[in-house]
């Protein structure tokens, strides 16, 4: 199962509606305008392939925000939510359909100052230099994560119980690794040459995991701490 490289440091802010009936955003009137009501995005056919991408359309944009991209996202929460870009080249904000773009500005200019501030840490990592890399570099870390996964995966195999099937190995920016518990096929982020080995091998037997439990829940969590007790120390070094 994919599962995310987490973003970096979230703000958050707890809104209320306008009055009922009422609207403050142009953007919920865009989704109405769209047919991306409740009722109509979930029909069949042409038509419902239409809304559906109209929806997803007027759901994402990105805005400027005195020279700070900002990524928005229109989803059923309850908050505006601001999530910094693990390679630090923007901020993301979910927001309600119901919340303007100018109240979604003015969230982001009175988080300003810390916005920078975790901006510029997270230029400072390897997921940033990741995300500016030459496909000479990719190729590099590729050769060297491809040079001891196979190690890893057939050491750990036999402990859990496992048998992966193929391999690949890919530069992605929002996930450490995927598994596809039905083929056994487990891909790995090139990226993770950046990071110590011991990250390497944490992400391995999470993939590994998932053949034994596709999703996040308790029994995934009770088998990485019987497998590797340490798990949640390697984790935090990739955040």
């Amino acid at each position: 199962m994919p599962y995310s490289n987490q973003s970096g440091p979230v703000r958050t802010r707890r809104i209320a509606p306008g009055p009922a009936g009422e609207s403050s955003s142009a953007g919920k009137r865009a989704l109405k305008r769209a047919g991306c009501g409740s009722r109509g995005s979930g029909r069949n056919g042409a038509d419902g392939r239409t809304r559906a991408s109209a929806c997803s359309a007027a759901d994402e944009r990105t805005l400027l925000v005195d020279g700070i991209e900002v990524r928005l996202s229109r989803k059923r929460v309850k908050n505006l939510n601001l999530r910094i870009s693990r390679d630090g080249s923007h901020v993301d904000v979910s927001a309600p359909s119901w919340v303007s773009e100018d109240e979604v500005r003015g969230f982001v200019r009175r988080k300003e100052a810390w916005i920078e501030s975790h901006l510029a840490q997270a230029a400072d990592t390897p997921m940033a230099r990741a995300s500016q890399a030459t496909p000479e570099e990719v190729a590099r870390w590729r050769e060297a994560v491809s040079a001891c996964v196979p190690a890893l995966i057939e050491a750990w195999e036999p402990i859990m119980g496992v048998r992966a099937g193929k391999v690949a190995y890919r530069n992605m920016t929002s996930r450490w690794g995927s598994c596809q518990p039905s083929t056994g096929r487990i891909c790995i982020n090139v990226c993770l040459a950046l990071y110590p080995p011991e990250c390497l091998e944490y992400v391995v037997v999470h993939e590994l995991c998932h053949l034994l439990e596709r999703g996040h829940g308790p029994r995934f969590h009770q088998l990485m701490d019987a497998f590797m007790p340490d798990w949640k120390q390697r984790r935090a070094k990739l955040r």
